[in-house]
C-alpha cells in the first residue's frame, strides 16, 4: 500500500462540504477583521467584517440546496456545516460586539453566555433532527432560533457603525456593576442566546 495521499480528507469533500467551508473562511476573516480593527483602529477592517457576514450567511443557505439537488447529503455535512455555524454566527458576531466597544467585564460574560447557547442550539439541534422529521426526512421546525438570526444583532451595529454610535457612544452608555461594567445593548445578545436555547419557541423550518 502507498502512503496517504496528502490533503485526502479534503479530496473526499462535495461541493456542498466545499461550501460549508466557505462559510467558515468568511466567518474566521470576519473575526480576525474585527481583531484588527482592535488593534489599528482602521475602520476599513469594520467593512470587511460587515462584507464577510453576509458572505457567511449565503453560503450556509446555499449548501443544504445544493447538498438536496445533488443527493449527496452525509452527517460530515451536517457536522461541518454545526461547526462552520459556530465560528459565523457564534464567535464572529460577539467579536464584533467586543471591537465596537462592549468590553466591560459583565459585557464579555453575556457573550460568552450568547456563544455557549449558539453550541448549545447547534449539538441539540443534531442530536434532536431525526426525532423531529417528517416522514420525508426533513426537519418541520426549529425548536429555539436558530444561530444564523444572530446576524440581525450584526445589523443594528452596522447602523450604529454609520452613524457614529460606536466605542464611548453606544447606545444606553456603559453601566458600573461592582467589580465591572456592563453596556446595557448587550443584553440584546443575551436575549438572543436565550432565544437559541428555547424550547418552547418552535420556528417553522422553510
Amino acid at each position: 500500500m502507498g502512503e496517504p495521499r496528502h490533503f485526502s480528507m479534503f479530496r473526499s469533500f462535495q461541493l456542498a462540504d466545499l461550501i460549508t467551508i466557505g462559510n467558515g473562511f468568511a466567518g474566521m476573516g470576519a473575526i480576525l477583521a474585527a481583531v484588527k480593527y482592535v488593534a489599528d483602529r482602521d475602520e476599513r477592517f469594520l467593512a470587511i467584517v460587515f462584507g464577510l457576514l453576509p458572505v457567511a450567511l449565503l453560503c450556509d443557505f446555499l449548501d443544504g440546496r445544493v447538498a438536496r439537488w445533488r443527493r449527496r447529503q452525509s452527517l460530515m455535512g451536517q457536522e461541518l456545516d454545526s461547526l462552520a455555524d459556530v465560528v459565523s454566527f457564534g464567535v464572529a458576531p460577539a467579536v464584533l460586539a467586543f471591537a465596537m466597544g462592549m468590553r466591560g467585564l459583565w459585557d464579555a460574560v453575556v457573550l460568552v453566555y450568547f456563544v455557549a447557547c449558539g453550541i448549545s442550539r447547534l449539538a441539540r439541534y443534531n442530536v434532536t433532527a431525526s426525532s423531529l422529521s417528517d416522514d420525508a426526512g426533513k426537519v418541520r421546525y426549529f425548536e429555539g432560533t436558530p444561530i444564523p438570526t444572530s446576524l440581525v444583532l450584526a445589523l443594528v451595529l452596522f447602523i450604529l457603525w454609520q452613524t457614529g454610535r460606536v466605542g464611548a457612544r453606544l447606545p444606553g452608555g456603559a453601566l458600573a456593576i461592582g467589580p465591572g461594567v456592563l453596556h446595557p445593548l448587550v443584553l440584546l445578545y443575551a436575549l438572543s442566546g436565550s432565544a437559541m436555547v428555547s424550547k418552547t419557541l418552535h420556528i417553522p423550518k422553510p
